[in-house]
């Protein structure tokens, strides 16, 4: 299995990067894929998607469509690209801790 190293800490991911224990998430670890994706300081805007995309993975054990997650946040569909320029899917699941979505956000 992959590791990925960011600031000094060590974390088994994918082949895409996305992390294999979501158990071991937390909002440091959100920041360190967050500053190491590109992605930079996590907003409030930032938080509200990745809360929510964690909160319905958590209650459905999949990730959201993107409509939902726009519905949820009161983002544009626009705006969440603003804030994760690697999508929804590689960008904010991957800050989320959550394994990669099957095609969908």
């Amino acid at each position: 299995m992959p590791k990925l190293e960011i600031d000094g800490r060590e974390f088994e991911v994918d082949g895409d990067g996305f992390l294999q224990e979501p158990d071991v998430w937390n909002e440091d670890v959100a920041r360190l894929f967050a500053a190491g994706d590109g992605t930079g300081e996590m907003t409030e805007k930032h938080w509200a998607v990745v809360r929510y995309i964690r909160e319905y993975w958590k209650e459905n054990d999949m990730a959201p469509m993107v409509r939902k997650v726009c519905q949820s946040t009161g983002l544009r569909l626009r705006e969440i690209y603003q804030l994760f320029p690697m999508g929804p899917a590689k960008g904010a699941c991957k800050i989320a801790g959550l394994p990669k979505p099957d095609g969908c956000v």
